[in-house]
C-alpha cells in the first residue's frame, strides 16, 4: 500500500533530501518498482556502500521506467488515433472476425488509394498546377453540375487535370526543368510496381501465417482456453470481447457440423451441373450485351464540345446496365447456392466466389476490349473518353452499392421481421461485399492511366461506404452462419485482388503504353508512336553525357531485350520454387515437432499410469501385510 511504501522509505538510512528525492519519483512509478529499489538500497546499505554508490543506480532505474511509461503512452495514443479503431472493436465484438474482415479490407483499400492519390497528385498534378494555375477552358464551357454524374463528357472537368487530356507534353520551366512526359510515365509505372510488390508481400505473409503455420485444431483449442485478455478492466470492452469470443466459437462449431446430405456426388450432380450452366450462361450473356450497348451509347457522340443533354444521358446507359448486372446477377447466384448441397461449407463459399469472379471478369474483359479497339478509332482524344467511362462506372457502382444496402438488407430485414418471420433477419454476405470492393478497386487501377485523380473519387466512395455498411450491418443484418476461417478468407481476398484483377489491370495499362498510339491532339504523349517511346527519347538525349553510359547499356541490353525478360522470369520462378520448398520443409518440421509433443504426452500418460498402478500395488501389499500382522497378533493373543 501507499502507507507501507512511505514507511519503507522513511526507514532507509539516508539523508532527508535523498528520501525526498525518492518520494517525488514515487508518484510516477509503480509500487512494485519502488519495492525493488528499496530492497536494492537496503542491500547496498548492508554492504556499507556510500550514497554515491547507489544514487546513480536509482537515477538510471527511474529514468528507464519513465521511458518505458512514455513508450506505453505513445503506443496508446497511436492506437487511439488510428482510423476507426473503436468502430472495428465494436463490429468484431458483435458480429465476429468474419464480418470484421470486410471492414478491415475496406480500410486497407482506403489507405491504398490515399497513397495512390498522394503519389499522382504530388508528381503529376501539382507541377502542372504550379506551372499553369488556370486550365485552358473554352469560353462557352462552364460547370453545370451534371458533370459530377456524367464524368464531364463535354463539360468543365474535361479540360482540367482530372483526365489524361488535361496534361501538357511540354517541359515545365520555372525554378527547375520538369519533364511532364517522363513524370507521367514513371509515376504510373512505379505506382503499379509498388502496388504489385505490396500485394505480393501481403499475400505471402498472410499465406504463411494462416495456411503454412496455422493449425485449425490448436487454434480452436487456444481460442477456447487461452484467448481471454485479463488486462481488460473496462465493462464495455469486457462485453465486446465476450461477444466476439462467443461469435467466433459458434462459427468454429458450425464448421465442424456435417451437412445432412452426404451422397452429394451421385444424388445432386444434376443440380450442380445445372447451376453451373445457368451461372456461366448468365455471365456470358451479360458480357455479350456489352458490344451492343457500348456502340449504342456512343453512336451519336462526336469530338464537339457542345453536346446536348440527350447525348450526355446516352453515355449513362452502359454504367447503368453494368452496375445493374453486378447487383442483380449475384443475387441469383446466392439463390442457386441455396438449392445446392455441399459436403463442405467452405466449398460452398468458394463456389459463390468463383461465379462472381467470372461474372466481373467477363464484363470487364469485354469493356476493355471495346475501349482499346473501338474508342481510339472514333475519338481524337480517346484516352479522356476512356477515363470518363471509368469515372461513370465508379460513380454508378457507388450508387448501386447504396441501393444494394437498402433493397438487399433493409427491405429484407423489414420483410423478415414484420411480414414473413420465416425468412428471418438477413445475413451479411462477406464474400459478395468483398468482391464488390475488389471490382471497384480494379476500375481505379485500370483508370489510373486515363484519369490520374480517379483515386480521389475512390477515397470519398470508400469513406462513405464504410459508414453506410456499418449502419446497415448494425440495424439490418446478423452474423453469417456459413463462413470459413476469417484469416484464411482474408488471404483469399488478397489473392483475388492480385490475380486476376490487379494482373488484368496491369496488363491493360501495359498494353496501352506499349501497343496503342497516343492521341495526337491532347495529353502528355501527343506526337509519339507509343507511350513507352518517351523512355527511348530520354535515353537518346543522354548519349552526350559520359556518366550515363551505364543507364544506356541497361536500356539497350536489359529493358529492350526479350532474353532479359525470359531470364528474369526464370529467376523469379526459381526463387518462388525455393521458397515453396523451404515452406514445405518448415511445415513438415512443424508437423514432426507436433507429433513429437503428442508422443511425449503419451509417454507421460503411460508413465503416470504405471506409477499409479505401482502405487496401488504397494498399497495393496501394505494392506495385506497389515492384515497378516493383525492375524498374527490375534493368534498370539489367543
Amino acid at each position: 500500500s501507499t502507507r507501507e511504501r512511505i514507511k519503507a522509505i522513511r526507514d532507509l538510512p539516508m539523508s532527508f533530501q535523498e528520501k525526498k528525492h525518492i518520494r517525488l519519483f514515487r508518484t510516477n512509478i509503480t509500487g512494485e518498482f519502488v519495492y525493488k529499489i528499496i530492497i536494492h538500497l537496503r542491500t547496498l546499505v548492508v554492504l556499507k556502500s556510500t550514497p554515491r554508490d547507489y544514487m546513480p543506480w536509482v537515477s538510471y532505474s527511474v529514468s528507464l521506467q519513465f521511458l518505458r511509461r512514455c513508450g506505453y503512452s505513445i503506443r496508446s495514443i497511436r492506437q487511439t488515433l488510428e482510423l476507426w479503431q473503436g468502430i472495428m472493436k465494436e463490429i468484431g465484438g458483435k458480429f465476429g472476425t468474419s464480418v470484421l474482415t470486410y471492414f478491415l479490407f475496406l480500410k486497407w483499400l482506403l489507405m491504398f488509394n490515399i497513397f495512390s492519390f498522394l503519389v499522382n497528385f504530388g508528381f503529376i498534378t501539382i507541377p502542372l498546377l504550379v506551372y499553369d494555375i488556370s486550365p485552358n477552358i473554352p469560353p462557352n464551357v462552364g460547370f453545370g453540375g451534371l458533370e459530377i454524374l456524367t464524368g464531364a463528357v463535354s463539360g468543365y472537368f474535361n479540360y482540367t487535370a482530372m483526365y489524361y487530356g488535361g496534361y501538357s507534353n511540354e517541359t515545365l520551366v520555372d525554378l527547375v526543368e520538369y519533364n511532364m512526359q517522363l513524370a507521367y510515365f514513371f509515376t504510373i509505372a512505379i505506382y503499379m510496381v509498388l502496388c504489385g510488390i505490396a500485394l505480393i508481400t501481403s499475400m505471402a505473409n498472410s499465406f504463411k501465417t494462416n495456411y503454412m503455420l496455422a493449425d485449425q485444431v490448436s487454434n480452436s483449442a487456444w481460442q477456447l482456453l487461452c484467448s481471454w485478455d485479463f488486462n481488460i478492466i473496462n465493462e464495455r470492452a469486457v462485453r465486446q470481447r465476450k461477444n466476439n469470443l462467443s461469435v467466433q466459437l459458434k462459427v468454429n462449431f458450425v464448421q465442424y457440423k456435417p451437412f445432412q446430405f452426404e451422397n452429394i456426388l451421385f444424388d445432386h450432380i444434376g443440380i450442380h451441373l445445372g447451376s453451373w450452366l445457368l451461372s456461366t450462361g448468365m455471365a456470358v450473356g451479360c458480357a455479350h450485351q456489352q458490344p451492343f450497348l457500348c456502340p449504342l451509347s456512343l453512336q451519336n457522340t462526336t469530338d464537339a464540345s457542345n453536346w446536348s443533354l440527350l447525348q450526355e444521358a446516352e453515355t449513362l446507359l452502359v454504367p447503368f446496365v453494368v452496375s445493374s448486372m453486378n447487383l442483380v446477377v449475384p443475387l441469383f447466384y446466392s439463390l442457386f447456392n441455396k438449392f445446392e448441397q455441399y459436403s463442405s461449407q467452405r466449398r460452398q463459399i468458394y463456389t459463390l466466389l468463383l461465379r462472381n469472379v467470372l461474372l466481373k471478369m467477363f464484363i470487364l474483359g469485354v469493356l476493355c476490349y471495346y475501349w482499346m479497339k473501338v474508342v481510339p478509332q472514333k475519338f481524337s482524344c480517346w484516352e479522356s473518353m476512356v477515363g470518363q467511362a471509368l469515372y461513370r462506372l465508379v460513380i454508378f457502382d457507388f450508387f448501386f452499392l447504396m441501393l444494394g444496402s437498402f433493397f438487399g438488407e433493409f427491405l429484407s430485414n423489414m420483410i423478415g421481421t414484420k411480414f414473413l418471420p420465416r425468412l428471418g433477419v438477413p445475413e451479411f454476405d462477406v464474400a459478395r461485399n468483398v468482391l464488390e470492393l475488389i471490382y471497384a478497386q480494379t476500375l481505379v487501377w485500370i483508370g489510373i492511366y486515363f484519369s490520374p485523380l480517379l483515386p480521389a473519387i475512390q477515397i470519398v466512395k470508400l469513406f462513405v461506404l464504410f459508414f453506410i455498411k456499418k449502419v446497415s450491418l448494425t440495424h439490418n443484418c446478423q452474423p453469417p452462419r456459413r463462413t470459413g476461417r476469417a484469416a484464411q478468407m482474408q488471404t483469399i481476398f488478397i489473392a483475388l485482388l492480385f490475380f486476376p484483377f490487379f494482373v488484368g489491370a496491369l496488363s491493360i495499362v501495359a498494353y496501352t503504353a506499349w501497343r496503342l498510339t497516343p492521341s495526337q491532339q491532347c495529353g502528355p504523349f501527343r506526337g509519339l508512336n507509343n507511350t513507352f517511346s518517351v523512355v527511348g527519347i530520354w535515353i537518346d538525349g543522354m548519349e552526350d553525357n559520359p556518366g550515363s553510359k551505364g543507364a544506356i547499356w541497361i536500356y539497350d541490353n536489359v529493358i529492350k531485350s526479350e532474353i532479359a525478360y525470359f531470364l528474369g522470369t526464370l529467376i523469379i520462378l526459381i526463387i518462388i520454387y525455393i521458397f515453396w520448398q523451404v515452406s514445405q520443409g518448415r511445415k513438415h518440421l512443424i508437423g514432426r515437432l507436433r507429433q513429437l509433443i503428442a508422443n511425449e504426452g503419451k509417454d507421460k500418460s503411460f508413465l503416470l499410469e504405471k506409477l499409479q498402478n505401482l502405487q496401488k500395488s504397494c498399497r495393496h501389499k501394505k494392506q495385506k501385510q497389515k492384515n497378516r500382522n493383525k492375524v498374527h497378533f490375534y493368534r498370539t493373543i489367543c
